[in-house]
């Protein structure tokens, strides 16, 4: 079954653009959500996470706050 990916980042994240780079390395197909200019989004980003921090990411409902790679790999099976 297909993953539903979202990232939640910001244009000036470090750890933003890590894991976005990451991920396409692994050509993962996700959602790239910019929360600095849509407000909605970051605020469902607080809701998931309790927290602005980002990046956030979404793997089906599993939430990742952070650059985490180990974590990442394992909840993407690589």
């Amino acid at each position: 079954m297909a993953q539903r990916i979202k990232v939640y980042s910001t244009p000036a994240c470090h750890f933003c653009i890590r894991l976005k780079q990451f991920l396409n390395e692994h050509n993962i197909i996700f959602e790239n959500i910019d929360v600095s200019t849509n407000q909605q989004a970051a605020e469902e980003m607080v809701e998931k996470t309790g927290q602005m921090g980002v990046p956030v990411l979404d793997v089906d409902g599993e939430i990742i706050v952070g650059f985490d790679k180990e974590r990442i790999k394992q909840a993407l099976g690589l």
